[in-house]
């Protein structure tokens, strides 16, 4: 499986202020290797308009659907999203109870997906 995990870091997700208590530039190393161990790349991204909701990633498989996270401000939101793929992830294996609570909706969508 292939994935692409986009990580907003911009005005909210990412920075100190918002999320002091969390070490940013080594969860974008964590997840980097996540999605590397599934022939994956992260990109990080400017904003992707849910500051409300940040720390936001999205994670996406070729022909599937991105699953939109928030929240994202732990190890163990990141052991979630390792779980998740190592059983297939998306449009193989359904998204864990966990991280469906961290699931948001992306800018402009009325539910989440």
């Amino acid at each position: 499986m292939s994935v692409l995990v986009t990580v907003c870091r911009d005005c909210c997700c990412g920075t100190v202020k918002k999320h002091p208590t969390v070490n940013h530039g080594a969860q974008v190393s964590r997840l980097r290797a996540i999605a590397a161990r599934h022939g994956g790349t992260v990109r990080v991204s400017e904003c992707l308009d849910t500051c409300e909701t940040s720390n936001v990633v999205v994670v996406q498989a070729k022909g599937s659907k991105p699953t939109w996270l928030g929240f994202v401000l732990d190890d163990g939101v990141l052991d979630d999203i390792e779980a998740w793929l190592d059983a297939g992830g998306p449009g193989v294996a359904d998204l864990p109870a966990t991280l469906e609570l961290n699931r948001v909706s992306p800018p402009g969508s009325a539910r989440a997906q």
